[in-house]
């Protein structure tokens, strides 16, 4: 059986720009491009995991967000495909869905799909859904600090169950 991460995008991966929609502003979060490749190195296939309700809002199309993820790559400039699968969730909150995190239909679809082990998966995000999305999967949930929560509002709104690590680099600093 494998292992692997699952990865918010916004927040995680890039700098977190409410509705991005143009590739221009794609801006990588300081560390991510050592952390995926170390990531990879240790054996842990790759997943990308991301509510877009932009797309439910009308603000932007799938179109534009598979600009940004292909800009997010370019930067990255690790082995292609760098993700294993993805899954981009365009509904708004208030819409009906499969997906959205916190889902952990996308994980568990995954986990099957790829016969990894979940004692050896994580989910990890910057927001509560991302951490919910993985103790609802039954994984381990990974909350950094380099998105919408500090350490200490994560402190304060931590669900049990729930890693709170620096960044991504922290996090797979961790792992062997």
């Amino acid at each position: 059986m494998s292992k692997a991460l699952f990865l918010d995008r916004d927040g995680t991966i890039i700098v977190d720009k409410h509705y991005l929609a143009d590739p221009a502003g794609v801006e990588l979060i300081p560390g991510v491009r050592a952390a995926l490749q170390r990531a990879r190195q240790l054996g842990y296939k790759l997943f990308l995991f991301t509510n877009q309700s932009g797309i439910g809002r009308g603000l932007y199309t799938l179109d534009d967000v598979l600009l940004v993820n292909a800009r997010m790559e370019t930067l990255l400039a690790l082995a292609s495909p760098l993700f294993t699968e993805l899954c981009i969730a365009p509904e708004a909150p208030d819409q009906p869905s499969l997906y959205r995190k916190p889902s952990p239909r996308f994980i568990q679809e995954m986990i099957a799909a790829h016969h990894l082990d979940p004692a050896h998966c994580a989910m990890i995000g910057d927001r509560s859904s991302d951490a919910q999305a993985g103790l609802n999967a039954g994984i381990r949930s990974i909350a950094i600090c380099t998105g919408e929560h500090t350490a200490e509002t994560w402190r304060q709104h931590a669900l049990p169950g729930v890693e709170i690590h620096a960044d991504l680099a922290a996090f797979v600093a961790t792992l062997s």
